[in-house]
């Protein structure tokens, strides 16, 4: 399903794409930049992201995904010996997965396709795939059943490698992992929370700031076809509920770290802003039309031109501040995608 509605337009210069993390640029993960936007007053100011210590405080709760991200590329051969890359975007159930065909291009980079009919494709190890059938909701994506290992995340392990789509430096999957990753099944990174180190989360907690989990397992990138989220995998725990709904009575600020956070606490949400705990599949866009009951403040990474994670942004930001962020993250080179640089927004 394309987009429907449209955010903020403009164009992204190729040279703001970070390709290295931070660590590998020559500074810690917490001293990307980061962009302090105020709803109510439309101000913007420019600290580091070490610096959400003395942003936040007491009364303020972070909630962070906890999915860990899989090596989830994997290189396939059809029967008449054509090399592809697979791109495993998340189980749909029934011992079934959903797949996206890619082309590889130079320099390791992928762009979608090649047209492809129903067949099994080999993998390494001996595994095979068959794609079964195009899936419903996305032109892009197959319905595969994986053959010849008992487990697909361990077979991932051993022959898969992170998710990528422009050329670039190979980095291992450990770079993609987040401090808070401790249940893997995300296709890509959440990246809101990768410039969290283990010292920033301490600082926070001893300030008064609560630290909650949730888990929403990632699929594949929707922004090239311009299409909205899949399904996907989450899980908001009881005592992350409980204690979010007990926060907010006290006048106590909800800060969601990623989109993927905002569409699971979304989705349990009733029309009073009231946070239920659940499990299950989600298929929930959000947009400014809905708007957004959950959460109060919002720290996110970059996104590309066109994407469904805009329209969440201004559902959170509204149509002027975002446009004002991205305008000022473009004049002052601010870096994008997943080991590039963040933007909190608070009311």
């Amino acid at each position: 399903m394309t987009l429907a509605a449209r955010s903020i337009e403009f164009t992204l210069p190729g040279d703001r794409v970070a390709q290295l993390p931070a660590e590998k640029r020559g500074q810690n993960r917490d001293r990307v930049r980061l962009m302090v936007a105020h709803r109510w007053s439309v101000q913007i100011t420019h600290r580091t992201f070490r610096d959400l210590a003395d942003v936040l405080g007491p009364g303020d709760a972070l909630v962070v995904n906890v999915s860990a991200t899989l090596p989830a590329a994997v290189d396939a051969e059809t029967g008449d010996g054509e090399r592809i890359r697979l791109h495993l975007a998340g189980p749909t159930g029934g011992g079934l997965w959903a797949v996206e065909v890619r082309r590889v291009t130079r320099g390791g980079g992928t762009s979608p396709g090649p047209h492809v009919e129903p067949q099994t494709l080999s993998l390494p190890g001996g595994v095979s795939i068959t794609l079964l059938a195009p899936s419903p909701r996305s032109p892009r994506l197959w319905i595969a059943a994986i053959e010849g290992t008992p487990d697909v995340t361990e077979f991932l392990a051993d022959n898969g490698k992170p998710i990528r789509y422009t050329p670039g430096p190979t980095v291992p999957i450990e770079d993609y992992q987040t401090v808070f990753a401790t249940t893997p099944g995300s296709a890509e990174m959440p990246s809101a929370a990768r410039p969290f180190t283990e010292t920033l989360v301490t600082d926070l907690i001893a300030r008064g700031v609560a630290v909650l989990p949730v888990t929403l397992h990632t699929g594949v990138s929707s922004y090239e076809e311009r299409e909205t989220p899949g399904e996907e995998r989450y899980s908001v725990p009881q005592t992350t509920a409980a204690s979010l709904n007990a926060l907010r009575a006290a006048g106590g600020r909800i800060v969601a770290v990623g989109t993927t956070t905002v569409r699971a606490l979304e989705t349990v949400s009733d029309t009073t802003g009231v946070i239920h705990p659940g499990s299950g599949l989600t298929d929930l866009v959000v947009t400014p039309a809905g708007g957004v009951r959950s959460v109060d403040a919002l720290i996110t990474g970059w996104h590309e031109p066109r994407s469904s994670h805009l329209l969440l942004l201004e559902a959170i930001a509204g149509r002027e501040l975002l446009g004002k962020v991205y305008k000022s993250a473009l004049h002052e080179g601010y870096l994008w995608h997943e080991f590039g640089d963040s933007l909190l927004i608070l009311p």
